[in-house]
């Protein structure tokens, strides 16, 4: 029998209405949290007109014991299904994700092409700096799990983040893989992309999404720098920063519809220090 879903960790979809309905948004959440860290973003969106899907990925949602037994292609393939229905009822697709839901976004605008009409990328991962990972092949043999990354929230008294307390390995080492994969092909990344990652984030180092702005091979990247939030910045003091510059970027793309779309040969990078 399959393990409870946790109350308030459900997949989110909303039909779209209004001028907006022709553009869906998928919105995916990070490793070892749920679509709970992204239901705001994803319901801003809804209140805009737009198409939404938040899918739950595999392994999430239950027990981290569960996500141990997952890998990164069940994770992508939960991906593609949503992204295949959601453009089935609409006309393009704005992909959008947080931390893994980042990197999964990525790989699927890398192997989607112009069927992806944009990126919207909150602390994004593809690599980390912890000496530690090297070890994560054979540690990963030995040792299940370790203590949990989620909850990285700065604002004081607001909703905590649903997601595990522990960090198992042997998921997590599957994910390091996809880093390795997405880094190698990034360069095919053409879509316009929109980059919003805290100053200071306790789970994903600033390197990340620097190999992101050197590597991508879209010349329309926008980065917006988050200053008031930690990693789970969709659920801090940033989330309206968020839910604004994701309309606004969704808005200003007015492309023709993905079969025909070519990529853009403007460069817009913003910082807003």
């Amino acid at each position: 029998m399959p393990t409870p879903v946790m109350p308030g960790a459900e997949p989110y979809a909303s039909d779209g209405s209004g001028e907006h309905a022709a553009t869906g948004v998928l919105v995916l959440h990070g490793y070892t949290g749920t679509v709970q860290g992204v239901r705001h973003w994803a319901e801003h969106l809804a209140g805009q007109g737009y198409a939404v899907s938040a899918p739950l990925l595999p392994g999430h949602g239950t027990t981290w014991q569960d996500l141990n037994t997952t890998r990164w292609p069940q994770w992508y393939a939960a991906v593609e299904d949503a992204f295949t229905e959601l453009r089935s009822r609409t006309t393009r697709v704005v992909v959008a994700g947080l931390s893994m839901g980042g990197l999964l976004a990525t790989k699927l605008a890398i192997e989607q092409g112009p069927r992806v009409a944009g990126l919207i990328l909150v602390n994004p991962i593809y690599l980390h700096d912890n000496r530690m990972l090297v070890a994560l092949p054979v540690l990963q043999r030995l040792v299940p799990s370790f203590p949990g990354i989620a909850n990285d929230i700065k604002k004081q008294g607001g909703e905590q983040e649903l997601g595990y307390d522990r960090n198992p390995l042997r998921s997590m080492h599957s994910q390091t893989q996809l880093w390795q994969e997405v880094r190698r092909d990034l360069g095919e990344v053409t879509q316009p992309v929109l980059l919003l990652h805290s100053r200071v984030d306790n789970v994903v180092p600033l390197v990340s999404s620097a190999y992101l702005m050197e590597h991508a091979g879209s010349s329309d990247v926008t980065e917006i720098w988050l200053e008031n939030s930690f990693h789970v910045a969709t659920l801090d003091n940033d989330a309206d920063v968020i839910h604004d510059e994701s309309v606004r970027f969704i808005e200003r793309l007015d492309l023709p519809t993905p079969e025909t779309t070519e990529p853009t040969s403007s460069h817009d990078i913003h910082d807003t220090e």
